[in-house]
């Protein structure tokens, strides 16, 4: 008889959003994030008030999604948590709360990195969100968030090698950024996406990246947007009245494509398919931009769900179910880290 897959509590406090979720393998019995709105009046996350905001929401987050699984402390297997990178003091919150779990239980705690969760949450199997899932190694990956913007070979779920990663900016910064110099409300990521299907992206004329092989700069493309911002306000002072969306749609266009360029300098002909992940991979014209780049080279392609693409607990379990299989097991000294390499056999 077929042993039962592992019932995994996984826990994700990386930045601002608490979340528990509760997998039986690579399923998804629940998923729950609760977000915090207490950043909103500051225009960014404060990571003091996003720690605390974890203390008092992160055990009812953890209960929620038990409740939701049917499941009782004592039928887990093991427990996972973000390990990092992100917030420090977000970090430890989960991290300290998911090793007392485990100890208390008497069950393994596994460690997770963020980032290789993104990546494997294209594994994750759950009725009406993700049915299909894409199977089989190596693919590529391409990472996009507010603080990454990376290109992986991945040839399993421990060995990652990195082929490209940002210079100085990543593209989700960028992003807000932007949204900033245009006057919108935090996050402004997404709103510039939200206007820019609007828009005319062709309106204004914006520098294109010049980094050589698949690195990425995203200082210059924000300079380029201030000074083309600068220029068209001293000529037309109503110019974010009366144009907004088109420079929404300008903006989205200068910063998505270098993503789709960096694409094709990184696909080998042993890659079996190619996967988006990341917060940015919310954003509509990347998710488009992409699909159609798949199709193009009859490649196929894993896009999140928009479920998976935003920080979630339920990814950590991705990573927490392979982990299991090879008994990659974390001790309890381990320690929470804001910078984190991904797992890597090859440098």
């Amino acid at each position: 008889m077929k042993p039962a897959e592992p019932l995994i509590l996984s826990i994700e406090s990386s930045c601002d959003d608490s979340g528990a979720a509760v997998l039986r393998g690579r399923r998804v019995l629940s998923n729950v994030v609760y977000s915090q709105t207490v950043h909103e009046a500051y225009g960014g996350v404060v990571p003091e008030l996003a720690s605390r905001a974890h203390l008092q929401t992160l055990v009812p987050t953890v209960r929620a999604a038990l409740a939701q699984a049917g499941v009782a402390f004592g039928e887990l297997d093991a427990v996972a948590a973000t390990e990092g990178p992100g917030l420090l003091g977000s970090l430890l919150v989960g991290h300290g709360t998911a090793k007392a779990l485990a100890q208390s239980l008497d069950l393994p705690f596994i460690g997770v990195h963020h980032i290789q969760a993104h990546v494997l949450a294209h594994s994750l199997m759950e009725p009406g969100v993700q049915e299909r899932p894409l199977e089989g190694f190596p693919f590529l990956a391409l990472v996009v968030s507010g603080g990454h913007t990376q290109l992986f070979d991945v040839r399993g779920p421990f060995d990652f090698r990195l082929l490209g990663g940002t210079l100085d900016d990543a593209v989700g910064e960028a992003f807000d950024k932007a949204a900033k110099m245009f006057g919108l409300p935090y996050p402004g990521g997404p709103e510039v996406d939200r206007r820019a299907e609007f828009g005319n992206p062709q309106r204004f004329a914006l520098a294109r990246m010049q980094t050589p092989g698949l690195d990425f700069s995203y200082s210059g493309l924000k300079t380029s947007i201030l000074y083309a911002l600068q220029k068209e306000q001293k000529l037309r002072p109503e110019t974010l009245t009366e144009d907004l969306n088109d420079w929404c749609a300008s903006a989205r266009l200068a910063l998505v494509q270098p993503l789709l360029d960096r694409l094709d300098r990184a696909l080998q002909p042993e890659h079996r398919y190619a996967v988006l992940a990341g917060g940015v991979a919310a954003n509509r014209l990347l998710r488009r931009e992409f699909e159609a780049w798949g199709l193009r080279r009859e490649l196929p392609v894993g896009i999140p769900p928009l479920s998976y693409a935003t920080d979630n607990a339920a990814m950590i379990g991705a990573v927490a179910y392979y982990a299991f299989a090879e008994g990659r097991f974390s001790g309890m000294d381990r320690a929470a880290s804001a910078r984190l390499e991904v797992p890597s056999l090859h440098g």
